[in-house]
């Protein structure tokens, strides 16, 4: 098994949707052991090295399974610790590295701690949560949950509040005690024990507030209604430096066990006062040999060459000398690729994704051109769908298409989501069969990823960002190896010049075979993309 230093690729896995085995319309643990061949294995494998699972704990699924009612244990749902730890040795014969979801700024509401919370202010599990006096005979402050709404929500036997940064049902855990930290700790003990590899660790940016509990203040930014999330800026609830200190207490953990790795769902906050690169910086003082932040920037761009280059060489001019970036186009809380951008301009996306430095995330599906699926209402499952007029989140969360039978071959029941109607076309067994696929382009990259170090490790310069052509040049160099990439982002016809005697090894098509590059340059179509080995 590689080392993180040299994994390819970080795959998702939404277990709900990926595989079901048991006939309840939901997939489950014996359903991704099941298709670890897939990932990585037989001979037309995607060929990930490392794949992370969304949280599967026992939950009353509030929030799908981020509402966490035990740290240590599987959700029937998913199955059993048994089931997991087959995973868990599937996996790792096949080579393949295995990272699970860790969600340390809340619990739910009905975790045994919070139960025993509720019992009253003497309770052993009291301080384990946020509690706050009634102030003028309403809430502590004005902050404002993510769902919408205060952020605290008042328990009427106790005559207290207590602090939800996400739903009512998720109350957040008071990391300023150490009793909660000691708990943190020995959860990620009990999982690297088992063998899994890392953890991807949930809403750090939440971890930090300021327990004198101030107002925020207005967003002189903000056009809309009073109460919702971006109404004030997040001056004490969020990024505050007291979450490093806690961080850290994590890595320090994780690192008492070989190769292991923690990727930070961080969401940088531009109205904080604290820039961007500095909230960056921040996550990789904390521990760079174990953590490091997913780049979340890419799925919030517009389309083109300008804004896609310059978010890329920002970030890898802010990097330095041992930070290693973690880019992510796409996730379980946003829109598809395909939805976002269109089918040929995914693919110029998957190019620029896989020719990055670092560990790339790929969302399931996004290697077989999965789009958004339009949920209707009465079908909708997500809690935040309610005030969403496109469904909330369920869209991207539909389930996984592997063949053109009943269901896409995800269930033999009613699945959980509907599939999209195309499933028929856009499929595992499908698109293995069709040369010029999305998903042989995937594997084509990520071969690529594996032939060397270069992409993985090598420097990154940007040669040529020509927003008015729409074309992004760049190479990546490390030690011997050195290779152009050119994309076209408009839908004209574009030429790109090359040095001489280079060969073009990777095409947006993978079904065109590689060819010498002329010495004049080569013509690129709309939304075509090259990798050129020098």
């Amino acid at each position: 098994m590689k080392t993180w230093a040299n994994v390819n690729a970080l795959y998702q896995i939404y277990p709900r949707s990926f595989k079901d085995t048991d006939g309840d319309g939901v997939g489950d643990l014996k359903g991704i052991a099941q298709q670890i061949e897939y990932l990585r294995g037989r001979h037309k494998a995607l060929g990930v090295d490392a794949v992370w699972i969304s949280p599967f704990y026992p939950s009353p699924m509030a929030d799908f399974g981020y509402d966490v009612s035990d740290y240590n244990n599987i959700h029937p749902l998913f199955g059993t610790l048994e089931e997991f730890k087959e995973v868990l040795d599937n996996a790792h014969d096949h080579g393949l590295k295995v990272v699970i979801d860790f969600v340390p700024n809340h619990t739910s509401d009905q975790h045994p701690w919070f139960q025993d919370a509720l019992k009253g202010r003497d309770s052993k599990y009291r301080d384990f949560y946020i509690w706050h006096d009634p102030k003028d005979g309403g809430v502590p402050n004005n902050w404002v949950s993510i769902f919408g709404g205060s952020m605290w929500e008042y328990d009427q036997k106790s005559g207290q509040y207590y602090c939800h940064t996400f739903l009512k049902e998720q109350p957040d855990l008071n990391w300023e005690n150490p009793a909660v930290r000691e708990e943190m700790k020995k959860s990620l003990e009990f999982w690297l024990d088992l063998g899994v590899d890392g953890f991807r660790v949930d809403a750090v940016s939440h971890l930090g507030k300021d327990y004198t509990f101030p107002d925020e203040p207005a967003n002189p930014n903000y056009i809309g209604p009073p109460g919702t999330y971006d109404s004030c800026i997040r001056k004490y609830s969020k990024l505050l430096p007291n979450m490093h200190d806690y961080l850290r207490e994590l890595t320090n953990t994780v690192e008492n066990y070989p190769d292991k790795i923690m990727f930070y769902e961080l969401m940088p906050d531009g109205e904080i006062g604290l820039s961007i690169n500095d909230q960056f910086y921040s996550m990789y003082d904390v521990n760079a040999r174990i953590g490091l932040p997913f780049n979340f920037g890419g799925m919030f761009l517009p389309w083109g060459a300008k804004p896609m280059g310059d978010y890329v060489r920002n970030f890898q001019d802010m990097l330095r000398t041992g930070d290693r970036p973690a880019y992510c186009f796409s996730n379980h809380d946003q829109s598809r690729i395909v939805s976002r951008f269109g089918r040929k301009q995914a693919r110029l996306i998957a190019m620029l994704l896989l020719t990055l430095p670092g560990i790339p995330a790929i969302y399931y599906g996004d290697e077989i051109a999965m789009e958004n699926v339009h949920i209707p209402p009465e079908k909708r499952q997500d809690p935040a769908s309610a005030e969403n007029p496109m469904g909330g989140r369920d869209p991207e969360r539909t389930p996984m298409q592997w063949n053109a039978k009943k269901h896409g071959g995800f269930t033999p029941a009613e699945p959980w989501l509907p599939l999209s109607k195309n499933y028929r076309r856009y499929n595992v067994e499908a698109q293995m069969k069709n040369k010029n696929s999305m998903y042989n382009l995937y594997r084509q990259l990520l071969t690529l990823r594996n032939k060397d170090e270069t992409m993985i490790k090598g420097d990154y310069q940007e040669i040529s960002n020509d927003g008015r052509r729409d074309v992004l040049v760049y190479e990546r160099r490390h030690a011997d190896g050195r290779y152009m990439v050119a994309l076209n982002f408009s839908r004209w016809y574009r030429t790109v010049k090359v040095p001489k005697n280079s060969e073009i090894i990777c095409f947006t098509a993978p079904s065109r075979k590689p060819v010498k590059a002329p010495v004049t340059g080569i013509v690129l179509g709309p939304y075509e993309g090259v990798v050129i080995a020098l």
